[in-house]
Order: C-alpha cells, then sequence, then structure tokens
C-alpha cells in the first residue's frame, strides 16, 4: 500500500510538471486569450479607476492557476484525463469585440452618472500571437459645481418641519459637484431618516429634482422638490404625508409551539401605541429571528388609515428537538488509531421561552490493535442558555437577544502514566452584533484530581519540574472570554471570506487576594484552597484565517489561516496547567502527525508519554490549503502546514521556544484530502505527510519522498467539517 502511494504520487508530481505550461493550447483558430482588459484615464491622473471597473464586461481570469490546468487537457481528445482536467480547470477568457462595444456604453453610462457629462471612451486592442490586450482610453466629461439648491415642499402638515430638523445631516450642498449618484445618496438617507421619525411608507420616490445648467454656464441650479406622490404616480395621487403610529400588534404562531406570550411581547419591539420606527420593526425582527425556538418570521404591516399602521407578525416553530453525531478519526503509520466521538441532544424550547438545553457525551480511544496500551476518556455536559442578559435590559443590544449561559461538565482520562478527573463549571453571557460574536464568562471554575499516577512515570518527571508540576491536583477559578468576528457567518460558506478569533483565560487573580487566609502546600509552597493549590495564569490565543474562493463558479478556494498561542504561569503557579497546554497534530491541525504528537520544540517525544501527549505552553502555526472540485459532490484539496509548540517557562534547552532556531523548530507537512460535500455536512478523509521533522536527528530532518510512506512518517485523519 505504501509503495502504490508513493508511486501513485511522483507519477502525478512528475507528469504535472511535464506538461505544458501554454494558456492558449485548448483555443480554436481565430480565437485570442483575452489577457488584460484595464482603464486608463487620460486628463485626471487622481481620478480612481475602481470606481469603473466594474463596469467592464469581458475581463481576463488573471493570475489564476487552474488556466494552466484546463490547458493540460489536449484540445484533440477527449479521454478521461481530458475531461477531468476540463472539469476541475478554468477555461481562457476568450476575447468578444461586442463585449468591448457594451463595455464602452457601460462605462459612458455610469460616468454619466457619476456626474461626468459627455465622456468620451475608446478601446485601444493590441494582439499579439494568441492573446489579445484590451485597454479603454477616457477622457472625463464636464462636470458642474452647485451654484444653488431651491427647496419645495409641501405646504401641509408637519412634514416641512420635519425636513429642516434634519438640514444639518444633508448630504448635498452648495459648491459640491452634481451628480445623480450624490443625488441618490441623499434620497436613501433622507427616506431612511423620515422612516425612523414615523412616517410610514416613505421613500426615495416622493423625491424630485432638476438642474439648470444654462442660466449660469460651468454651474448648476439645483431645484429639489418633495410632493405628496411618487416618481410613479401622478398628482391626481396626491396624498399627505403624515406620521403614523402603531395600532394593533397581533402575534400569529401554531398551537404545537408551547412558548409564553409574556416573553414574546417583552422582546418584541413594536409597541402598541407607540410612534411608528422602521428600526423597532428592523429590531422586532432580528430579535424574533434570532431564537433557536423559531425557524422564519414574517412581519406584515398594513395602514388602517392615515395616522395608524396595524403590524402582525407570523411566527413558524423550528425542530425543538433532536441529536447531533460529531466523529473524528485518525491513523498514523505505527499504527495508533484514535477514535472521538460526539453525541449530543438538545431541546430549543425546554421551558417555553426559548431556552436551550444540550446534553453532549463524549468519548476520545486511543489504541493499538493487539497491544493493551491504550488512552480512554469520557465525558459529559450540560448547559443551557437563556435568551437574555440576566441583570440587564433588553434594550442594550437593540436587535439582538443576548444568552446567558450556565455550564457544567465532568471528563474522566485513564492514560498508562495516569488516571484523573476533571469536574468544570462556568457562568457567562453570549450574543453577536452583526459579524462579531463574542463569549464572555466571568466565573469558570474547574477542579482537577490525580486518581493515581505511574510509578515509572512520577519517576521520570523527578528530573522534569516543569512537568512534575502540571501533574498534580489543582483548582482554577478565574474568567474567560472569546471574541470572533467573520464576514461570512455561513455554516459551510460558499464565497471568499476572513475571520479573526482571540480567546483569553485569566485565573487566580480573584483568589491571590485571600492569600493570608490560605494554608501553603510544605512541597511546593504555594496557597491552597480545600487543600488544593489554585492555579494562577493568563492564556491567550489568536486565529486568523483568510478563504479566497475563485474560478468560474466560484468553486475553487485557497483558505489560509495562521494561529499564535501563549500562556504564562505567575503568583501561585510556577507552570501552566497542563489542559491549558497548546498541543499541534490531528484532524485539524498538523496533519502529518498523530493528535498531541508534534513537539515541543526538537523534543522526540518519547520521554514521558507511551500515546503522544506532547504540549507546551507557546503555539505557532500556519495553515494552507487548496480545495478544488472533482465530481457530483467530491471534492479534493492539497495542503501544506508549519507549527509547533514550545516552553517559555521551565523547559529544557530541546523543548524551550529559541527565535533564533525558530525555523529550525518548525515542523513542516503536506498532504492531499478528499471529501464528500452534502451542503449539511462534509465528509472528509485527509492523509499528512512528514515533511520536516526537527524531533529528528539534525541531517536527517527533511524527509525525502523515498521515506515519505514508512513508519511513522504519515498520518491518515477522518473528519467533519473543514479543518478551518
Amino acid at each position: 500500500m505504501r509503495k502504490f502511494l508513493h508511486r501513485l504520487l511522483v507519477s502525478i508530481l512528475a507528469g504535472m510538471a511535464a506538461l505544458s505550461c501554454s494558456t492558449t493550447r485548448s483555443l480554436s483558430p481565430g480565437q485570442y486569450r483575452l489577457t488584460e482588459a484595464k482603464i486608463k484615464v487620460e486628463n485626471d491622473k487622481k481620478f480612481k479607476t475602481k470606481q469603473i471597473d466594474s463596469y467592464i464586461r469581458q475581463k481576463p481570469s488573471g493570475g489564476d492557476p487552474l488556466l494552466f490546468v484546463y490547458n493540460w487537457a489536449n484540445p484533440k481528445t477527449n479521454n478521461f484525463m481530458d475531461r477531468f482536467f476540463r472539469k476541475i480547470g478554468t477555461p481562457p477568457v476568450v476575447y468578444d469585440p461586442d463585449m468591448v462595444n457594451s463595455s464602452i456604453d457601460n462605462i459612458k453610462t455610469r460616468l454619466d452618472y457619476l456626474g461626468y457629462y459627455n465622456s468620451k471612451v475608446v478601446a485601444d486592442i493590441k494582439v499579439k500571437g494568441k492573446k489579445a490586450k484590451v485597454k479603454y482610453l477616457v477622457t472625463l466629461g464636464k462636470r458642474y459645481p452647485i451654484r444653488d439648491i431651491e427647496i419645495v415642499l409641501p405646504s401641509r402638515g408637519e412634514f416641512a418641519s420635519d425636513f429642516y430638523a434634519d438640514s444639518a445631516n444633508f448630504t448635498i450642498h452648495k459648491g459640491d459637484w452634481l451628480s445623480e449618484a450624490a443625488l441618490e445618496e441623499e434620497t436613501v438617507r433622507g427616506s431612511a431618516y423620515f422612516r425612523k421619525t414615523g412616517y410610514y411608507g416613505f421613500n426615495k420616490n416622493y423625491y424630485f429634482f432638476e438642474a439648470d445648467t444654462l442660466s449660469h454656464p460651468g454651474e448648476a441650479l439645483l431645484k429639489m422638490t418633495v410632493n405628496e406622490y411618487t416618481r410613479n404616480e401622478t398628482p391626481k395621487s396626491a396624498r399627505l404625508i403624515s406620521k403614523y403610529d402603531f395600532g394593533d400588534v397581533d402575534i400569529y404562531y401554531p398551537k404545537e409551539l408551547k412558548v409564553r406570550e409574556g416573553f414574546l411581547k417583552r422582546i418584541n419591539t413594536i409597541k402598541p401605541g407607540n410612534p411608528y420606527s422602521e428600526p423597532a420593526v428592523n429590531n422586532a425582527y432580528s430579535r424574533l429571528s434570532s431564537l433557536r425556538m423559531l425557524s422564519s418570521v414574517n412581519i406584515e404591516l398594513e395602514d388602517k388609515d392615515s395616522s395608524v399602521v396595524d403590524c402582525q407578525i407570523n411566527l413558524t416553530p423550528a425542530k425543538m428537538q433532536g441529536f447531533k453525531v460529531k466523529l473524528e478519526a485518525s491513523s498514523n503509520s505505527t499504527g495508533l488509531l484514535g477514535i472521538s466521538p460526539e453525541l449530543s441532544w438538545y431541546h430549543k424550547n425546554i421551558f417555553h421561552g426559548s431556552e436551550m438545553l444540550n446534553l453532549a457525551f463524549m468519548g476520545n480511544f486511543q489504541f493499538r490493535p493487539k497491544d493493551k496500551v491504550k488512552a480512554t476518556e469520557f465525558g459529559v455536559s450540560a448547559g443551557i442558555s437563556l435568551p437574555r442578559f440576566i441583570g440587564l435590559p433588553y434594550r442594550f443590544f437593540e436587535g439582538n437577544i443576548p444568552n446567558t449561559e450556565i455550564k457544567a461538565s465532568f471528563n474522566f482520562q485513564s492514560r498508562p502514566e495516569f488516571i484523573r478527573t476533571i469536574i468544570s463549571t462556568s457562568f457567562g453571557y453570549s450574543g453577536s452584533h452583526r459579524n462579531l460574536y463574542y463569549q464572555v464568562y466571568p466565573i469558570k471554575v474547574s477542579v482537577v484530581r490525580l486518581l493515581s499516577i505511574d510509578y515509572d512515570f512520577l519517576t521520570s518527571l523527578v528530573f522534569n519540574p516543569f512537568m512534575a508540576n502540571s501533574y498534580i491536583d489543582h483548582f482554577d477559578a478565574g474568567a474567560a472570554g472569546n471574541l470572533h468576528y467573520t464576514t461570512n457567518s455561513d455554516l459551510n460558506p460558499k464565497t471568499s471570506y476572513q475571520y479573526v478569533n482571540l480567546s483569553v483565560n485569566i485565573a487566580g487573580n480573584l483568589l491571590s487576594l485571600f492569600n493570608p487566609l490560605m494554608k501553603t502546600n510544605p512541597d511546593t509552597g504555594h496557597r491552597r484552597l480545600w487543600n488544593i493549590d489554585y492555579s494562577q495564569y493568563v492564556r491567550a490565543e489568536l486565529t486568523l484565517g483568510k478563504t479566497l474562493c475563485f474560478g468560474a463558479n466560484e468553486d475553487h478556494a485557497f483558505a489560509m489561516r495562521f494561529i499564535a498561542g501563549v500562556g504564562y504561569a505567575y503568583g501561585n503557579s510556577s507552570t501552566l496547567p497542563f489542559e491549558q497546554h497548546f498541543s499541534a497534530g490531528g484532524a485539524n491541525s498538523m496533519r502529518g502527525w498523530q493528535a498531541r504528537s508534534v513537539g515541543p520544540g526538537f523534543d522526540k517525544g518519547i520521554d514521558f508519554f507511551i500515546i503522544p501527549s506532547q504540549t507546551g505552553d507557546m503555539k505557532l502555526e500556519a495553515d494552507l490549503e487548496y480545495r478544488f472540485p472533482i465530481f457530483w459532490k467530491f471534492k479534493g484539496a492539497a495542503f501544506a502546514e508549519a507549527g509547533n509548540v514550545w516552553n517559555i517557562q521551565g523547559g529544557t534547552p530541546e523543548t524551550s521556544f529559541d527565535a533564533q532556531n525558530l525555523f529550525k523548530s518548525l515542523a513542516v507537512d503536506w498532504g492531499v484530502g478528499l471529501r464528500l460535500d452534502l451542503d449539511f455536512i462534509l465528509v472528509r478523509l485527509d492523509l499528512g505527510i512528514q515533511l520536516y521533522n526537527p524531533a529528528r536527528d539534525e541531517g536527517s530532518r527533511w524527509m525525502a519522498p523515498k521515506i515519505w510512506f514508512k513508519t511513522g512518517n504519515f498520518a491518515l485523519h477522518f473528519g467533519v467539517g473543514y479543518p478551518f
């Protein structure tokens, strides 16, 4: 099997290198590949062409690497490999003269909209070989500054006084350049303001404009009129522009949705008798839509007369309860298998107020077939999320409902070296604002008890106090927070996006205020609570990610991720607790290695653990993955990763972080993957291969292709969802 994989990969790489790099191979006679389409403004170097770049109808594919892949196919044949290359590749953009003419018209129209009247646009076309370049030469037209603005408003009602009350926010002023774009911006802003202040149904079509550029040559006289009818109507349709109040507000939902009426009324921002406000409607929709017990929300408004608008809110319930299953598995070339199943049950409306209860059972099993050595971990957790900030009003977050979260868990770990339990609980808040998600836990407590420890393992720790201090009973009490920003919050994004995630843990500072009241551990010199040393540390981890989608259907992507983490113990602790350490390797990190088997630093990882559990208090990792379609729902991936963990407190020279030897201590791998994307779930299989292993002896750390598939040099991982 190893020989077959090795030969297959080498053959593919060699074949790809031997293929032509031509990007015009697939073109027919008389066709030209469009390699450039750009705009040059002749009479204004300060003009930003990005304002009109998007109006070019035909653009080249640029540096898309899939263009080369498409041309690997032989245009004269249609065998399996030809079809495969055409399927995953990007076809060349064939120059089309008609598209050039359409682009010229588009650019002229756009320039008129921006206030450059009667601009000239000509195309400079250059053909060389089978490639064509198009340059659009633009001479900007005349612009007219606004000399004066005349405003005409309805004479009846209070609209005119409200209009002038908003005059400080006008975006059009004397001296500004006249343009349809500027007028459109003001009508959108103004109409939104009036809908906010009670004018139901008011929109930009009530605005009318006239521009006189003849009375004063080179300047424009602007007349802005707000009529009592829209641009699509006639004066006969005129009606008083008046303010509205909310009238009847009715909430409808099926009988099977068991929900407290008072709860819905409290979070609904549309109140009978209140002045009409579009933000109130939008906030009500956002709040109700954020309730996990609902699958859809529909708000219908109807004006009953000239001053009252009734509201009907229709709610559709979601599936209230169900199960979720998560599974990850991996195997490396030494025969070590790892399986991590998780089963959870949830209820989205447990107390009839959209409270979500979640019960989860998890396991982590590592073993070798026909070998007694194994590691077993069981865990159970319970959590409830309440749709409110306990102690704070709903209006604090306007259209978003925050959640109060209470969690508790029990974890049992049995390894060849030790057996221990971890009991944890936390209380905090979570929520979102636009694309920013937050979790804040002012109370987070865990108790770690070591039930037994292997004598040989304990003896080995005598020579490594740093490791020894990580394997003691301890009490962890502090606070934690997490911030996550993303430009695409979809579960399985199909377009380009980026994200930032920051997590921070702080423990022991509050407890340290009571040190004089606590007993001292004679062995460690640390203060104790309930006969257990309490931990004091700070830990932070930053993740930056970006995914760039490209190709004709944006079904190709480059995904990138960078992780930086560090923890530091102080005060009542000399080392981080073991569970707060960083690790690398596994299905979602450094896939050329088994879970928790990278580092720290140059360490060979064989001194203490029979089953890998190599950690550090600092981590750096960079990941790059190319994703592409194959056929049907199957997708492929090729990836490369570099990273490691290190010690910054109490480590040995081999395990400690050293900036001068940073690049020498980075582990590097590469690999390929197969994914089945069913939209609602993605299942993947990844083969990771070690390229550079800092744990090997110097001189043999770079792995030649002939040893890629030898024992210990590769790993196979099964997972659900993308690794990042």
